[in-house]
């Protein structure tokens, strides 16, 4: 226990003076931490105090905080990135002298710039040991480097999350159904599930069937729940298990799940209903990006989303003017990661793209002291995707079971141009006779969707070019393909 009090004190001084943080600190917390669960059964009061736990904090300590940090992180990013060397020596900026209050001096950084130049954003100061690819669904995949100490910090964390936020045991096993070519995500997966001694299973992004045939198969391993209990995915792969287990009749009682996470793509209120009853497990659904880690967001009981800022620096801001955004607006999440969490991709304001809307008064809920703003209501991609954000499409096309998923869609403009109406275009194979056309535009219309028309097709070539899916990165499999010994023809 001393040690463990050692750790913490060394891990609040280096937050503290925004010196390094030592990685075996954090993985002595996190392993306190299970051998705690593993003695008692529960967490103790004090894991309220872990990093990422969200606790309170008094916002005179916060604003210091934060002052002392935007400062660090700046002063790393002018002294040793080639990118911030530039634009802090053009605007002649001294980042020592910065408050929160003028944090706007700094240039917003662009997503287009990260991906052109990757390497001019890694520090000279850093020993880059990882490259992590996002999986490029919405443009060229975007490149950021991870020193060693960077990917140990991030395992520590996410193993205090797996304990405290997914309520993983050792008796429980979890399945990881996302891309396999996603390295950074699928490491912290399985180091921080096995640390807690669950059992993990890669999966990938396999044909469903498989997929559930797996997620129902015994396991018939000692000390463990029969059947997979946690699984992490995308929202559009759990669309596509949901299609196949609804449209082969399969039900909870199929399987032994208790939890399921969705990230990278947003999860509508209809798909996570749909798969509760299918599954028979909760489904929640926080916020992180490969960009901005070990930075994210969580959901409170009220649903709105909660930004830590214990390590990094959130603003909303309009993606045309980059202006702050008004309370009861809608704006981009802009994220500074802090240092000493990071120290090899160093991101000043970064545009993540992300469209969330900020609450007209303070939040009334269990994380009210911390920001809150909407779930993510989709990306920014010109004035339509706040016409009719892709949280608003999948809310009304993925509550009728007679649309496939994951849904097929597009957004053109109306007759008023970009910033009138929109008309959504929507893939239905086989258009079933039961006016699902009608009950789409009465729906559309209750729910205020600024909407000009509503175009069913039955071809998905005369459908307008569809943003691609995480689901759309399936992974072959010799099952799949009928390989020798498999039965499938």
């Amino acid at each position: 226990m001393f040690a463990t009090a050692m750790s913490q004190l060394r891990y609040g001084a280096a937050i503290l003076t925004n010196s390094r943080i030592r990685p075996r600190d954090l993985e002595r917390l996190a392993r306190d931490l299970v051998a705690t669960i593993a003695e008692f059964g529960e967490p103790g009061e004090d894991s309220a105090l872990l990093p990422g736990r969200a606790g309170h904090v008094d916002p005179q300590l916060r604003r210091e905080v934060t002052r002392r940090s935007l400062r660090a992180t700046a002063r790393a990013a002018a002294r040793h990135t080639a990118h911030y060397r530039r634009r802090f020596a053009e605007l002649d900026l001294d980042p020592g002298t910065l408050e929160p209050e003028d944090w706007s001096r700094v240039p917003v950084t662009h997503k287009q710039a990260l991906r052109a130049r990757p390497t001019d954003f890694v520090s000279d100061a850093a020993a880059p040991a990882l490259l992590a690819l996002t999986t490029g669904t919405s443009g060229t995949p975007t490149a950021v480097w991870f020193s060693r100490d960077e990917i140990d910090g991030a395992i520590a964390f996410s193993t205090i999350s797996a304990v405290l936020g997914l309520g993983l045991r050792p008796r429980h096993t979890l399945a990881y159904a996302g891309c396999s070519r996603a390295t950074l995500p699928l490491v912290y997966a399985e180091e921080s599930t096995t640390r807690t001694g669950a059992g993990f299973v890669q999966f990938g992004t396999i044909d469903p069937v498989l997929a559930l045939d797996r997620l129902a198969a015994p396991l018939g391993l000692p000390g463990k729940d029969p059947r997979i209990t946690h699984l992490t995915t995308s929202a559009s792969y759990l669309a596509a298990l949901v299609q196949e287990a609804e449209h082969h009749r399969r039900h909870r009682g199929d399987f032994g799940l208790r939890s399921i996470s969705v990230g990278g793509e947003v999860l509508s209120a209809p798909l996570r209903r749909r798969a509760e009853e299918v599954f028979g497990a909760a489904v929640s659904s926080g916020y992180l990006m490969t960009e901005i880690l070990p930075s994210g967001a969580t959901p409170c009981s009220l649903g709105h989303l909660h930004h830590t800022t214990e390590f990094g620096h959130l603003e909303v801001l309009d993606p045309v003017t980059w202006e702050p955004t008004a309370p009861g607006g809608t704006g981009t999440v802009v994220h500074t990661p802090y240092v000493p969490y990071r120290e090899c991709t160093l991101l000043l304001r970064y545009a993540t793209g992300d469209l969330v809307r900020l609450p007209d008064g303070p939040p009334d809920c269990e994380l009210a002291h911390l920001p809150a703003t909407s779930e993510i209501l989709g990306r920014w991609n010109g004035p339509l995707s706040t016409v009719v954000t892709t949280r608003a499409v999948l809310d009304l096309v993925e509550a009728e079971p007679e649309v496939p998923l994951p849904a097929r869609y597009a957004l053109t403009e109306g007759p008023d141009g970009p910033d009138g109406p929109a008309r959504l275009h929507l893939l239905v194979p086989r258009l079933p006779a039961t006016g699902l056309l009608g009950r789409l535009e009465e729906r559309a219309a209750t729910a205020g969707l600024r909407l000009s028309a509503i175009v069913l097709h039955e071809d998905r070539a005369t459908l307008p070019p569809t943003t691609p899916v995480r689901a759309d990165l399936r992974e072959h499999s010799f099952e799949s393909a009928g390989g020798p010994g498999t039965g499938r023809h």
